[in-house]
């Protein structure tokens, strides 16, 4: 993929990016461009985990998926790996899960990488109106949910560690922060 990707001239289109196949680095597309970031630290992957234990049963329970990192079209040329979806009907088979049918996603904030999670994505999900985002600050293990509202992310409801998340919708389930946390 190394090779591929810096021999890479000008924008990059879908087919292209899908063209790269899996890679163990987390390869987005952002409006022609690619965003690389390594492989998930050890306490990301044990949050990732635990948050998609405490979504399965409610998904499951309605008919939804809890997915974790699959490619995501927002829209045409816009794939990010969100760290979490929740989602309704999709083609198992197809490499690429269409936006419309997430519910709520989930992205874990890695500390070098915040302003990605806060700002641009943030701003990318609400364009493709996903009606849930869910972020969750790895470091002190803080949940805060966006309801969409209109155009944009309105704050729903924070939990910190010793508090409780109850979501009503897309599923009903009760996450408790400090039990995401490794070592709790």
């Amino acid at each position: 993929m190394t090779a591929a990707v810096f021999e890479h001239g000008g924008p990059w289109t879908e087919a292209e990016y899908l063209a790269l196949g899996e890679t163990r680095d987390r390869v987005e597309l952002f409006d022609g461009s690619l965003h690389v970031t390594p492989a998930p630290t050890p306490r990301h992957q044990h949050i990732w985990r635990q948050l998609g234990n405490a979504l399965e049963p409610g998904a499951e329970a309605v008919g939804l998926h809890v997915l974790e990192a699959v490619n995501v079209r927002l829209r045409s040329g816009r794939i990010p790996i969100p760290d979490l979806v929740v989602v309704g009907e999709i083609d198992f088979d197809d490499p690429v899960v269409d936006g419309t049918a997430v519910r709520l996603v989930c992205e874990i904030i890695s500390p070098g990488n915040a302003a990605t999670d806060k700002v641009l994505k943030m701003h990318y999900y609400a364009t493709a109106r996903i009606p849930w985002y869910l972020l969750v600050e790895q470091e002190t293990g803080t949940l805060r949910l966006h309801r969409l509202d209109g155009s944009h992310y309105v704050e729903h409801a924070v939990a910190e560690p010793g508090d409780s998340l109850r979501l009503a919708e897309p599923v009903v389930a009760e996450i408790r922060p400090a039990e995401l946390l490794p070592g709790r």
